[in-house]
């Protein structure tokens, strides 16, 4: 005689299916996934002009061409160039820096750990860092 145990009992008991995970909501593509030039001029250079105004480099010159923010104060005392070698914001990048009218004299690599993962913030925080790093922009 078969008797029915809980583990082996079937009959009268309903096998739910596990409802479809919720559909996600697409996100829209982020600023970072605008053209580099786009990006630039419309995202990162109103993203960083006031926050050099607060350190007093309220004189910065800032432009883009040819896959090279370049800034300048000082009455072009002072340079600093970002360059995007690949011409995306997710390829590598060096960053130089120069004063009184002198060339640079050392091309760094720029936000290497990064590349992948590249927003708005993190270029604002990183060029900030580097002027700072050059005794230029102090931060409180």
């Amino acid at each position: 005689m078969a008797t029915d145990t809980p583990d082996t009992q079937t009959a009268g008991t309903e096998v739910k299916a596990k409802a479809p995970a919720a559909a996600k909501k697409a996100k829209g593509p982020t600023v970072e996934d605008k053209p580099l030039g786009q990006f630039i001029t419309e995202d990162f250079f109103p993203a960083l002009r006031p926050l050099l105004a607060q350190q007093g480099l309220g004189d910065m010159e800032l432009t883009f061409a040819d896959n090279r923010i370049k800034g300048s104060w000082d009455q072009g005392d002072h340079q600093f160039v970002v360059h995007f070698l690949q011409g995306t914001l997710k390829g590598p990048k060096t960053f130089a820096y120069s004063s009184f009218g002198a060339a640079p004299s050392t091309l760094e690599s720029f936000m290497i750990r990064e590349e992948a993962k590249v927003t708005l913030d993190l270029m604002v925080l990183y060029v900030l860092q580097r002027l700072r790093a050059q005794k230029t922009v102090v931060l409180n």
